[in-house]
């Protein structure tokens, strides 16, 4: 039902971890309602756009893949946090919003992915998941500001900085982890083909073997039907031969019997 896919949706987005610490991420240095409001926004268009679309017209990728670039966004969004851009680069990091946008779509795109393994969804369907997935969000983004607003003070600045490395290093596992399994689950694709494969070989080997035996079965028939065939035509021949010597000898015997007989 409509119910159940809402559910699942906000059950997905509640227990996405790629997804609570790219959030965490984005509203960390945010006190300002209308700032969370900006940058909440662009992430929601974004991912309702692949969400929807993706999944209404089946665009689909590598699920790995997209989770690896997911745990990207989470390095990205905690390395920028750290104002590494200035301190390691000597540039000003891209446009905030911008980036909170492209991010959301790629977002969007793994939800979407996870989403079409479930068959025959229809519209109303995907649009109850996409609810959910907001339901959802709210309630990870509630959760997340009121613990912001807990730990804001004078040792905050601290406390961020800790944080935004264990994001950074949390994305980096995350990032392996995705690689790993995509290289771990493409070997083993590579060698099931390879199976199949030598398993077709062999079959197609074991018919042509078949087709040649039974070539060989029908020769060997074929032939020993034409040697019976020969041995009967060659005993016919005798037979003929043996009653014409037979027809000959009668004949020679009544001469001999009327030579005699007019003699007499």
């Amino acid at each position: 039902s409509l119910i159940d896919f809402i559910y699942f949706g906000a059950e997905h987005m509640v227990t996405g971890y790629d997804h609570i610490l790219f959030l965490i991420g984005v509203v960390f240095f945010l006190s300002n309602y209308f700032d969370i409001f900006k940058f909440i926004t662009a992430f929601t268009i974004a991912h309702c756009i692949t969400l929807v679309f993706a999944t209404f017209y089946g665009i689909t990728a590598n699920a790995y893949l997209i989770d690896a670039v997911i745990a990207f966004s989470v390095i990205y969004k905690g390395f920028e946090n750290l104002d590494g851009f200035k301190k390691y680069f000597s540039f000003n990091p891209p446009n905030l919003i911008l980036m909170v946008f492209i991010f959301g779509l790629i977002h969007g795109f793994g939800l979407s992915t996870r989403l079409q393994e479930v068959s025959n969804l229809s519209l109303y369907q995907i649009l109850s998941f996409n609810v959910g997935v907001e339901f959802g969000q709210i309630a990870v983004l509630v959760i997340v500001f009121l613990l912001l607003s807990i730990i804001r003070g004078k040792i905050f600045n601290k406390i961020s900085r800790i944080s935004n490395w264990i994001l950074v290093v949390s994305g980096v596992f995350l990032l392996v982890y995705q690689l790993n399994g995509y290289f771990t689950d493409h070997s083993h694709e590579e060698d099931h083909k390879h199976e199949e494969y030598h398993v077709h070989d062999e079959d197609h080997n074991h018919d042509e073997e078949h087709t040649h035996d039974e070539e060989h079965t029908h020769d060997e028939d074929h032939n020993h039907e034409e040697y019976h065939k020969n041995d009967e035509d060659h005993k016919h021949d005798e037979d003929h031969t043996h009653d014409k010597d037979h027809t000959h000898d009668d004949y020679h015997k009544h001469e001999e019997d009327h030579d005699h007989g007019h003699t007499h």
